[in-house]
């Protein structure tokens, strides 16, 4: 290791223990802690927090980076996580301390406050603090932004670099061009494709039961992950030997946890792949959120909803649901779990749709950035947009505005990486296939062949290479979405 670079060791011991706290602390509210807690833990995140920010702007911390970026002898690793160091630095020096603080106290209840306005199908009880949560952001947003630099646009950086609006805009018009022809074929055969037996009674018990097979199977660490089960399905980590998915039962469909179960793992094995020398460091998570979500849904649907992937696994599928299962081939269940037909959800929605819900909430989240769009106008534009685009209404505002959390812990301009991911994951597995037979290795339920692959070309890099750097050391292009647009074109034209 570097010399210079030791210096940093005190403030990156610090760093990984607050951001630990911080971790356990949000991992607990979404899990375990009882429904009053919110407002006495939010003032808990605002000290850790604070706590945080002073020890990324003490001014020893300051100059050692400073001297760290100067330095041309430091390691790809090394200097990564120097510069975003410089980066957490140079954007928290110009937001206001109790403006910080109170922005990440808001955050903490927010959340609470929207899964309760979720139950009760109550988007007035939500509506105020959203506001609050536009206002900072667009005031966190101006205090960043270059000159000419549309606030939107600075979301999406701290998201997702180099994706600003003039690249997004193209590749959802081409999104959209591609599927709607697609989903207007797929809507004329639905009715050829019997899915009845997905809906039902299906035991708790037993769908944790396959769950666990499930994740097993995929190569989850047991000694070094955990699961647990919240409103909404997410994977955190407190480092790489500490990785948190959750999934979400429901008694009446059966696929809806197995396919969030699959999805968060793949989130977990990249968590799991980083180097040991990232964790515990600003470089020690995914190249960007697009990258993380190529990863689960590469998982998700290139490899779960794939026939040579089920042929292993599906007796034991059967077996558990003899009943409803005894007289559905494996063909037959492939053929359900493919079927494309407009939904509400976005995290219940077939492959093909699952864009439209994306593009639905970028065109929402520039409105709501520009000023356009009022928070009290926000759940008729939900419905409109999905109308327009779906051909479904929302009965309420569970299945509409409120259905997801992101709003609720601040994370405007995140929605797009989805979209980025499934592109990436595509991009990724057209190269992956010029090294291995894919449907072969799944066949034979080799899966460890493919993440043996991941973590030597994606994972145990971190967040050392910005995900379009990424792309070009393992794929030898930029971002190319046609393969994603192909990739849709051959499964569902």
């Amino acid at each position: 290791m570097n010399q210079k670079f030791e210096q940093l060791k005190p403030y990156l011991e610090n760093w990984a223990a607050l951001q630990a706290a911080l971790q356990l602390f949000g991992w607990d509210m979404e899990t375990l802690a009882p429904e009053g807690a919110g407002k006495r833990t939010s003032l808990v995140f605002g000290v850790l927090s604070d706590r945080l920010r002073e020890e990324t702007l003490k001014p020893e911390t300051k100059a050692i980076v400073r001297e760290l970026l100067k330095d041309e002898t430091l390691s790809d690793a090394e200097r990564s996580i120097a510069k975003k160091i410089q980066k957490d630095i140079d954007d928290l020096e110009l937001i206001p301390a109790d403006e910080y603080r109170a922005f990440t106290e808001l955050q903490s209840t927010a959340t609470t406050i929207w899964a309760k306005a979720r139950e009760e199908k109550n988007f007035d009880l939500f509506a105020p603090i959203l506001e609050e949560i536009l206002r900072y952001t667009r005031k966190f947003a101006g205090y960043k932004a270059k000159e000419g630099q549309a606030l939107y646009d600075v979301l999406l950086e701290d998201f997702e670099k180099g994706f600003p609006m003039a690249v997004l805009d193209p590749f959802f018009d081409q999104l959209k061009e591609t599927i709607l022809p697609l989903l207007q074929k797929a809507k004329e055969r639905a009715d050829q494709i019997p899915d009845d037996f997905l809906f039902g009674h299906f035991d708790i018990d037993a769908q944790k039961e396959f769950n666990d097979y499930i994740l097993d199977y995929l190569g989850f660490d047991r000694s070094r992950g955990v699961v647990a089960e919240s409103a909404h399905p997410f994977t955190t980590n407190l480092h790489k030997d500490d990785v948190r998915i959750t999934t979400h039962y429901y008694e009446e469909l059966l696929t809806s946890a197995i396919f969030s179960s699959i999805h968060e793992c793949g989130h977990a094995l990249y968590e799991f792949d980083i180097a040991d020398e990232l964790s515990q460091t600003p470089a020690g998570g995914g190249a960007s959120c697009g990258m993380h979500e190529s990863q689960s849904r590469f998982f998700e649907n290139m490899v779960g909803r794939s026939l040579s992937f089920w042929k292993p696994v599906y007796p034991k599928l059967q077996s558990l649901f003899p009943e409803q299962l005894k007289d559905v081939s494996c063909e037959k269940f492939v053929a359900a779990i493919n079927k494309a037909v407009p939904s509400l959800v976005r995290t219940e929605s077939d492959e093909l749709t699952y864009c439209l819900h994306i593009m639905i909430r970028y065109e929402l989240e520039k409105q709501l950035m520009d000023g356009s769009l009022a928070i009290t106008d926000l759940p008729a534009a939900w419905d409109d947009l999905y109308e327009k685009y779906l051909g479904v209404r929302p009965a309420n505002v569970a299945e509409g505005v409120l259905q997801d959390i992101h709003w609720s812990q601040g994370s405007i301009g995140y929605f797009p990486s989805y979209a980025l991911g499934n592109a990436y994951g595509a991009q990724i597995a057209h190269r992956m296939a010029e090294d291995m037979d894919i449907d072969a290795l799944l066949e034979q339920g080799n899966v460890s062949v493919i993440t043996d692959w991941l973590h030597e070309h994606i994972h145990r890099f971190g967040a050392v290479y910005d995900a379009r750097d990424l792309l070009m050391k393992v794929t030898g292009e930029d971002f190319n979405p046609k393969y994603y647009f192909e990739y849709l074109q051959r499964k569902f034209g």
